[in-house]
């Protein structure tokens, strides 16, 4: 299953913000759609003005069967009502951490950046899904996408703050922050 995230003119989400953190930033449009599907949707209408992402949530990777039962218990999904913001946050890793092995990339992961560990006091307030785009030929490795009620804005950004002081971030060489706040349709 496919999720594409289109920035355009339209969708369920309006773009508050783009900001790059790290390289260049994407076009500034004022909405996001999220489609999920069999294929990787199009863009309605192909623009300088707009964009397209897309990824796939896969398996848990460089977490170990006791990490994974605890964010199962605690995490909270997609799509609460009272999860009125979010973020994209799209990812690309440098070469030197594709050299890396899986075990090597594990131990710079949670051995020494605890991304797991120190993550999981900001659940069930923060929701979030990873999806991987690096063998799609995404301009992205990862597309993260994160759930949360304004009331926790504060502590989404304590989560990307902590999360950009690590040893694994030392490796990510493109990354652009995109805000939003749901659309809410009034009868």
């Amino acid at each position: 299953m496919f999720t594409t995230f289109r920035g355009g003119q339209s969708g369920g989400w309006r773009v508050t913000s783009i900001s790059p953190v790290k390289g260049d930033p994407l076009p500034f449009v004022p909405a996001l759609s999220v489609v999920s599907g069999e294929a990787i949707a199009l863009p309605l209408v192909p623009s300088r003005n707009a964009w397209r992402l897309a990824g796939v949530a896969s398996h848990l990777r460089y977490t170990e069967r006791a990490e994974k039962e605890k964010l199962v218990a605690v995490q909270a999904g997609l799509g609460r009502p009272e999860a009125t913001s979010a973020a994209l946050i799209p990812i690309r890793k440098t070469q030197a951490w594709w050299d890396l092995t899986p075990e090597e990339r594990r131990a710079i992961f949670e051995d020494k950046s605890h991304h797991i560990a120190s993550s999981m006091r900001f659940l069930p307030a923060i929701a979030r899904q990873l999806y991987h785009c690096r063998d799609l030929g995404e301009p992205f490795d990862f597309l993260t996408w994160f759930e949360y009620a304004p009331a926790d804005a504060s502590l989404f950004e304590e989560l990307v703050a902590m999360l950009r002081t690590t040893e694994e971030w030392a490796y990510v060489e493109h990354e652009v922050d995109v805000r939003l706040v749901r659309e809410v349709l009034t009868p």
